[in-house]
């Protein structure tokens, strides 16, 4: 039986990552996956520039080579309020075929061995963890997604109502005009919104998404609030359509447990204010790998999960709660247009917004003071 020191299971931005890091480490490094590359991942594809920020520290540099930058980000709140404006660093949108596809590639290339297996069982000995009895490792880090096979393992279920998300998501011709993410907000099933996003090569990713709160949400459903929110979008024009769930970082179960650790969509990391997750993807995989190949070096491998709890909570600790609060304020519509209204009369608001929704920023007293100001003057 083949034996690593690290396998990771699941092979998307977080799973990578992981195998990253540990291989920079000098871990071996198994990278197990139920599907060949490249393969569709229904997802916005936005890419914000901390993602990349992320993965020049693990060497690779030519994550978005080849797409144009979207300098411009334009939001309209659930009360029609409506902010646009140049982000401070551009996002890029990259169909994560290409862009997951990369990632793959660059951890094989720094020395991670492939399979392509779908994993159904975990089990235990002293010393290591057998993957399908197929192969084992001392340490497993399980980045398979919003339905983890290892989640289940350490038995979590899935995150419950009101702390789930649904979406769908399909490709377009992207409108005239200068390139800019656009995010309209719905006050009928909110929270919710729609997006586009252009590529760059005549397409843009659309789509829309809203927190399941009970009943049933269908397809039909999901494109009637596409079409509604997003009127410039014909829906016959609109191919590639796939519905897929988000855990919201809400609700997040424990990061692992003795030599079996959690990362990205696994460990519900999905920002509950804006739905993007490839940051905490690509963060969480770098930390989770690196742990493991320290834990391996240093022998202390059947705690690695205390290790790298202990690193998640430096690094986004602080963070995640702030992203809490903002999603819980976000739950009253009026705190989403007081938000939206000052984020459009001053650019650090509209600065905080963005890194506290697309990378790991925190809310500030002066942007708080800012919203509430602007409610009180309502």
């Amino acid at each position: 039986m083949d034996e690593y020191d690290v396998a990771v299971i699941g092979a998307g931005p977080a799973g990578s990552a992981a195998a990253l890091a540990a291989r920079r480490k000098g871990a071996s490094v198994v990278l197990v996956d139920r599907s060949d590359f490249p393969r569709d991942k229904p997802c916005g594809d936005g890419i914000a520039p901390h993602a990349l920020d992320v993965l020049r520290g693990l060497g690779v540099t030519t994550a978005v080579d080849g797409f144009a930058p979207v300098p411009v980000l334009r939001l309209r709140s659930p009360g029609g309020v409506v902010v646009g404006r140049r982000l401070a660093r551009p996002a890029f949108t990259v169909p994560r075929t290409i862009f997951d596809a990369g990632l793959v590639a660059a951890a094989l290339a720094a020395g991670a061995i492939w399979r392509r297996r779908a994993v159904r069982t975990l089990r235990y000995d002293a010393h290591r963890v057998h993957v399908n009895d197929d192969f084992a490792a001392r340490v497993v880090i399980g980045a398979d997604g919003a339905g983890s096979t290892v989640r289940r393992f350490l038995g979590h279920p899935r995150n419950p109502d009101g702390h789930l998300a649904l979406a769908i998501r399909g490709y377009a011709p992207a409108p005239d005009g200068p390139p800019e993410q656009r995010i309209v907000t719905a006050a009928a099933h909110w929270p919710a919104y729609a997006w586009a996003f252009p590529i760059g090569d005549g397409r843009a990713n659309v789509g829309y998404g809203e927190v399941l709160r009970g009943p049933a949400v269908t397809r039909e459903h999901l494109l009637e609030r596409l079409a509604a929110l997003l009127p410039d979008v014909d829906p016959a024009g609109v191919t590639g359509l796939k519905a897929h769930l988000l855990p919201l970082s809400t609700r997040r179960p424990p990061p692992g447990r003795g030599r079996v650790l959690l990362a990205g969509d696994a460990l519900s990391l999905i920002n509950p204010f804006t739905g993007e997750g490839i940051f905490y993807a690509v963060q969480s995989g770098a930390i989770a790998g690196e742990a493991a190949a320290h834990a391996v070096t240093d022998g202390s491998d059947a705690d690695a999960a205390r290790r790298y709890a202990a690193d998640l909570n430096r690094r986004l600790r602080r963070h995640l709660r702030h992203s809490g609060v903002a999603a819980a304020l976000g739950r009253r519509r009026f705190m989403v247009d007081a938000a939206v209204r000052a984020a459009r009369d001053h650019q650090r608001v509209f600065d905080t917004m963005v890194e506290l929704g697309l990378g790991d920023g925190t809310l500030t007293a002066a942007t708080l003071a800012r919203i509430g100001g602007g409610i009180v003057r309502r």
